[in-house]
């Protein structure tokens, strides 16, 4: 989906501006091609330490079970033990509606699918063996600080891995404008940075290997990280089909703007064409899990 990236020159400190959706509700097919934007954004931060409560939960769960080993290197991302783990378990998400103009409904329905990403997540990160830790979920009204950094320019949320929080901006456009599926999207493509996070995707290949990486090479890196938070966004969205629910003839709209329109705001190609970001987001879709996601094994052509 539309996006935009922002680094900084400390891979410890890199900061993602991440996926955007149309954002009006698509009731019709005429009303699909109106093209709007939910903007939002994530970070990633690999040296921090974790935050007491993910130490402890990770801590638990290393101490309950033998630990899958995440290797180093490009096979944390191509070999990752999540991707032998299925389909996410289909759950009842019945996150209700968004009222136009309502920041409380927002608030609301947001952290219903937060909580639902939650339990989705962490089922699959025990059949992985993979020790889980939610991240934490913060409402602001203004452009806060995080240990990230400054509120990136524009954006409507983030989510920061040094402390492990998204944060999502709750402003009179969002509220105005938002409709249910397009916000669950923004909510399950924050939280699939935080998967990467955990999983060891980003701290133990992405974050150094894109941090020393120029040119032609670094955009090629972020594309298969962007374009694989896509792919397990929705993912999480086919296992909440039925209850959330995800409207077929909205899922068809959003995903034919993006393949024509999602690489049009961008400057550099550090997200993917339009048809790389629809592909990755129908893929997830269809695969329903992990394994589907897999951007690092992918030809260049399919992240391009």
């Amino acid at each position: 989906m539309p996006k935009l990236h922002r680094y900084t020159t400390d891979w410890s400190n890199l900061c993602i501006i991440m996926n955007t959706l149309p954002i009006r509700k698509l009731s019709t097919l005429a009303a699909a091609a109106t093209v709007l934007a939910l903007f939002g954004t994530g970070t990633a931060q690999a040296t921090a330490p974790a935050a007491p409560a993910a130490v402890k939960e990770a801590s638990k769960a290393q101490h309950s079970q033998a630990a899958a080993a995440v290797p180093y290197g490009k096979r944390a991302a191509t070999h990752n033990p999540l991707y032998r783990t299925g389909r996410i378990s289909v759950s009842n998400c019945s996150a209700g509606q968004i009222r136009s103009g309502s920041a409380a409904s927002y608030r609301r329905f947001m952290t219903k699918i937060n909580t639902c990403l939650n339990n989705s997540w962490a089922r699959q990160f025990r059949k992985a063996r993979l020790p889980y830790a939610k991240p934490r979920l913060r409402f602001v009204t203004g452009k806060v600080s995080s240990p990230c950094g400054r509120w990136p320019t524009g954006a409507g949320g983030y989510y920061c891995s040094s402390n492990k929080t998204m944060y999502i901006g709750v402003t009179r456009k969002v509220v105005r404008d938002a409709f249910e599926l397009g916000s669950a999207q923004f909510m399950a493509h924050e939280y699939a940075h935080h998967v990467q996070t955990i999983s060891k995707i980003g701290p133990n290949y992405y974050f150094p290997t894109h941090n020393r990486s120029r040119g032609s090479a670094k955009l090629l890196l972020s594309r298969r990280f962007e374009l694989q938070a896509d792919c397990l966004a929705s993912a999480f969205l086919r296992s909440v089909q039925s209850s959330l629910p995800v409207n077929s003839m909205e899922w068809r709209s959003m995903n034919d703007w993006t393949r024509k329109n999602g690489h049009k705001a961008w400057p550099t190609n550090d997200h993917g064409k339009g048809y790389s970001q629809a592909y990755w987001a129908q893929r997830g879709f269809d695969s329903g899990g992990p394994g589907g996601c897999n951007t690092w094994a992918a030809s260049s052509g399919r992240v391009a």
